[in-house]
């Protein structure tokens, strides 16, 4: 082994380049600047959880794979994700740095290991805020339909769709990426706006779809079986990343130690508890046959005769959208950054702007790599391929925090996973039978995109890292 000088102190190499906890963060000037609390952090993850996936995903997941019993898939992939939040909870109040997953692999696994995390985290974030920009796009049109303004089809439809682009969808990507450019406050208060409103929207279709709920509609309840309910689970397991975001925005956070674990925490307990009630009242004032549309909760409203109430879910369904949206393409930046701060990418997606304090480039590059996505894939190809890279990431954090626990007892853990040694076994099992749960084809999207990472990693990180032998 040997040693090199990497920012304040030494890093002790080994084959596997792991950097000590203590190393994390890079230097005084490369670090963003701490302006976001506890409430920030947890409207930060409920803006990311609630939205595509209750407003949009909902709907294919109930038609295509679990029928009514969407709400087992809901408390399943629920399961899973609290699993990997308690286990996240530790690791960011413990590493309150940048990076999220990819950051967390790197102190303990190594920076390989570390490298294709961040890859595939690329799939958790751009790729799913691509999914995010086309179910926007399924309520903007819809509404702009009702009032007689009609998007031709040829610019709100993908080409596999018969469509050229879909040109709501680039432009709310477009929109969102300038306006986190200009720094993280300014995207925090957009949000908090957001958030309230979908709230509310939420809370509205609940109230007049609620005495609605005919029994019968939940019959038969799991009509594609259990494999139903597990793709299903895999499927809208999209909805819950949220939590995962929380953690990417460590690095800006005041008082990391406290307000971390309470924004993961609170934001999956809350968003939780609106899925599950908005799962079982869906599936029981529609057919779940007739659920595979691009906007299933203003659909349904519609159905049972409340035009007025689907348009303003509809309104709400966008601004929960919009915050999806923000919050993805917020993390992916910051993904990006440490990665790049870390040596593993271009230097130049490190720089942070001196007047908002947001790494711009890695912003910009990050919002029209996620407007290319969404103007033209489909939206259910994106969702599952997203799934598979969130999945990945957790299964490494689950693993992660058992590592560190071993290797380092002595650092200062301000919150502590309960039951670590069933915990994180359970969590990474979760994480890997809704990894098993996906489609065939997912898998082979998942294995050539990891290899395409491998590549790169061997051809520029691997070899510009600072922390290769001298």
């Amino acid at each position: 082994m040997s040693e090199i000088d990497v920012g304040a102190a030494p890093v002790r190499l080994s084959r596997l380049r792991i950097r000590t906890v203590e190393q994390l963060g890079g230097t005084e000037e490369e670090k963003l600047p701490r302006s976001l609390g506890a409430l920030d952090l947890s409207l930060l993850g409920i803006g990311c959880i609630i939205g595509t996936g209750v407003f949009v995903l909902t709907g294919v997941a109930a038609a295509l794979y679990a029928g009514p019993a969407l709400i087992v898939s809901f408390i399943l992939a629920g399961t899973a994700c609290g699993l990997a939040a308690l286990v996240y909870a530790e690791l960011a109040a413990m590493v309150p740095v940048a990076g999220s997953a990819y950051t967390y692999t790197s102190a303990t696994m190594g920076e390989a290991a570390a490298w294709m995390v961040g890859w595939n985290l690329i799939l958790e974030y751009a790729v799913s805020a691509g999914a995010v920009a086309a179910g926007w796009s399924g309520y903007v049109t819809g509404i702009l339909g009702q009032v007689g303004l009609d998007v031709p089809e040829r610019l709100q439809s993908v080409p596999s769709e018969g469509g050229l682009i879909d040109l709501p969808a680039v432009a709310i990507a477009l929109f969102v990426t300038f306006l986190l450019a200009s720094g993280v406050r300014h995207g925090a208060r957009f949000n908090a706006v957001l958030v309230g409103v979908k709230l509310c929207a939420i809370f509205l279709f609940l109230v007049l779809a609620g005495p609605k709920v005919d029994p019968a509609l939940w019959h038969p309840f799991a009509p594609f079986g259990w494999q139903g309910i597990a793709t299903g689970a895999a499927i809208i397991f999209f909805a819950y990343i949220g939590f995962d975001a929380v953690a990417t925005a460590a690095e800006e956070t005041r008082d990391p130690q406290r307000n971390l674990p309470i924004g993961i925490l609170v934001s999956l307990g809350v968003c939780t508890l609106a899925y599950l009630a908005v799962a079982a009242v869906l599936t029981g004032v529609v057919p779940y046959t007739a659920l595979n549309v691009k906007e299933p909760v203003a659909f349904a409203l519609r159905e049972i005769g409340y035009g007025f109430g689907a348009a303003v879910v509809a309104v709400g369904a966008i601004a929960g959208i919009t915050t999806v949206l923000l919050v993805l393409i917020f993390g992916q930046a910051r993904i990006f950054f440490v990665m790049a701060r870390d040596g593993l990418l271009p230097g130049w997606l490190a720089k942070i702007d001196p007047r908002s304090g947001a790494p711009r480039t890695a912003t910009l590059i990050t919002g029209c790599a996620v407007a290319f996505v969404a103007g033209f894939f489909p939206l259910g190809a994106i969702a599952e391929l997203s799934n598979i890279g969130t999945l990945f990431a957790f299964v490494a954090v689950s693993v992660g925090v058992m590592v560190l626990r071993r290797t380092r007892p002595d650092l200062n853990r301000p919150f502590r996973t309960p039951l670590v040694w069933v915990t994180g076994p359970l969590a990474a099992l979760a994480c890997l039978y809704l990894m098993v749960s996906l489609p065939p084809a997912t898998w082979i999207r998942f294995v050539v995109w990891s290899a395409i990472g491998a590549v790169v990693y061997l051809a520029y990180g691997y070899r510009r890292s600072p922390l290769r032998p001298a």
